[in-house]
This record gives C-alpha cells, structure tokens and sequence, in this order.
C-alpha cells in the first residue's frame, strides 16, 4: 500500500544491548545482519507471504548509530525514483540515494521540511508467476 508506514529502524551504540532490551521487553525477536551492522527485529508473527500476519503491525530493525541518530520510519511507495523527486522539488533533501535489498526492492533516506530523516521504500516487481508476498517487513 503505498503511502503507509511499512517499516520501521531503532540506532544503537551497542546492538547486543539493544536487543537483549528490546526482547526481554517486547519479546521481539531478531535475525541478525553483522556484515550490515543491522538486525531485522520481528515484532509481528508473519504470514505465508512474508507479511505482518497482525493488521496494523510493521516489523523493523536496529542498526548501528552513525549519521543517523533518531528513530526512522519508512513508508512505501510506488516509484522511489518519482518520490525522491518531488521530495527534493518541494524542499526536502535526498540523505541516501536508492539502495537495492536484493530480491526485495529498494530503499533510500530523505530528509523532509523539518529536518527529519525518513525513510522510503519500494517493492521489487515480482517475475511473472512469483509470489507478490516479498515486503519489507520481513
């Protein structure tokens, strides 16, 4: 659904920390990405398609702190490119340029008309006869 809140990333100074808090609290559970220095977070039991299986709910991750320092939320879009665009058209600012998730789709980072970095994201079309279940919260 384009224009929703899909996704959400947590910084951490120490990744081992944040997540022990985050499942001891939440009863999160996390597949860790240490050549990333990311953790998906899965809040949300899935379903067979890859999804949040709970209406409303989004999955995220912890990732490690750097130039981004606040929480980031990302929404989904149709065309990332277009988006970029008119973000930077109507007075935002590109943070990070389109990144291809293998497989999954793309995602970038802007900046909006107050400073604060969001971010987007786009699925991958699926080939012909593929399953359309691969999303971001995974």
């Amino acid at each position: 659904m384009a224009g929703g809140v899909v996704h959400f990333e947590i910084p951490a100074d120490d990744e081992d920390r944040a997540r022990e808090f985050y499942s001891s609290i939440f009863g999160w559970g996390f597949q860790v990405m240490p050549e990333m220095e990311y953790s998906l977070a899965m809040t949300t039991p899935m379903d067979e398609h890859g999804r949040p299986a709970v209406t409303g709910s989004i999955n995220g991750a912890l990732f490690r702190r750097g130039d981004l320092t606040a929480p980031v939320v990302t929404i989904d879009v149709d065309d990332i490119d277009a988006a970029l665009a008119s973000i930077a058209a109507r007075g935002g600012s590109v943070v990070r340029e389109k990144l291809e998730v293998p497989g999954m789709g793309w995602n970038a980072y802007f900046k909006d008309s107050e400073g604060n970095v969001v971010g987007l994201w786009q699925n991958a079309v699926p080939a012909a006869g593929a399953d359309p279940g691969n999303d971001i919260g995974a």
